[in-house]
């Protein structure tokens, strides 16, 4: 059977959201790490510092954000099941598809929306930490809350495809 133009979409988006998920799981090794390190340093050797603090917040902030789609993905996100498992494959698909459209694009197209300006002035700024030994380059950081709403965007599209071609609507 020849595959739909809009499953491919749906695949592709996928393969992108696979990454997203790698990612973030790349730091939060990293991040266990660190703390380790950073927990070591501070209690055994009475040294610490405020660039491997920040680190820490920003894997986290990478953890967390990059994860998004990676959860809708594979359906591990937060929903109210209590209706939900009691609903046919078919009436659950139908929730799914208003739920994306209704719910998860418009809030990842309004966040992406109200934090463009937000990490285009920290671009133009150069913004950088403003603690003494803290890290640059702040603005690389803050372009992920753009990245990660736009995956998750995309992600709620493949999901709604997927949903789609589930019911039979897309062949």
């Amino acid at each position: 059977m020849k595959e739909s133009i809009w499953l491919k979409i749906s695949y592709g988006i996928d393969e992108l959201s696979k990454w997203a998920g790698a990612i973030g799981a790349a730091a939060s090794i990293a991040l266990a790490l660190l703390i380790v390190y950073d927990a070591t340093m501070r209690y055994v050797f009475h040294e610490g510092s405020v660039a491997l603090q920040e680190l820490e917040w920003h894997l986290f902030d990478t953890l967390f954000l990059l994860g998004l789609s990676y959860a809708l993905k594979h359906d591990k996100h937060v929903r109210v099941d209590i209706l939900y498992t009691h609903f046919s494959p078919r009436m659950k698909e139908f929730v799914k598809i208003v739920s994306m459209l209704l719910f998860v694009m418009p809030l990842g197209l309004l966040v992406v929306w109200f934090s463009w300006d937000f990490v285009a002035q920290s671009f133009v700024q150069h913004e950088m930490s403003p603690d003494p030994g803290g890290l640059c380059c702040r603005y690389v950081i803050k372009s992920f809350i753009i990245a990660a709403f736009v995956l998750l965007v995309l992600q709620a599209i493949s999901e709604t495809i997927k949903s789609f071609y589930r019911i039979g609507a897309l062949k």
